[in-house]
């Protein structure tokens, strides 16, 4: 794979297991909970995870990122079922963006995201946000009463 390191896609793809580790372990009915105070639904979360990242892909795909989401389906907010076959389309169109990458664009491409990042640094930011992601996640869990998946509970606690 040119571009981003197998070293670099097996710890990403270990990143979005726990994704994979969450959705086995709620329900729809659990994508309604909503905690106290301010706060959106579980379903909520996990769509706008997957707004997030689309704004991923188009920005390695064209070097500038938006984070002006398309519309979905919003019964992607109440279905498993749906989030996981979403999930999955996604995961699929980053690797593609990924390895679409060349050396050349790793090393010294920029995206634009409203300041200039290296296109690296873009992968490692998107890590992140699946990182800040998992730890909202793991606040409704817990609300809910749930154990933490062994993954998820192992990387954030």
């Amino acid at each position: 794979m040119p571009g981003i390191s197998p070293m670099e896609f097996d710890i990403l793809h270990q990143t979005q297991a726990i994704r994979t580790e969450l959705m086995n372990v709620v329900t729809d009915d659990d994508l309604a909970y909503k905690l106290p105070g301010n706060n959106v639904t579980l379903g909520v979360l996990c769509r706008e995870m997957g707004q997030v990242e689309q704004s991923y892909i188009e920005s390695f795909k064209t070097l500038k990122q938006s984070f002006n989401y398309p519309a979905v389906e919003l019964v992607l907010e109440t279905s498993v079922e749906k989030l996981k076959a979403w999930y999955a389309w996604l995961d699929a169109d980053l690797e593609a963006a990924l390895t679409a990458l060349t050396d050349e664009q790793v090393q010294n491409g920029m995206i634009d995201r409203g300041w200039q990042a290296p296109v690296g640094m873009q992968f490692h930011i998107y890590r992140e946000a699946l990182l800040i992601f998992y730890a909202k996640a793991t606040c409704y869990l817990r609300g809910l009463g749930k154990p933490l998946p062994q993954q998820m509970s192992g990387w954030i606690g």
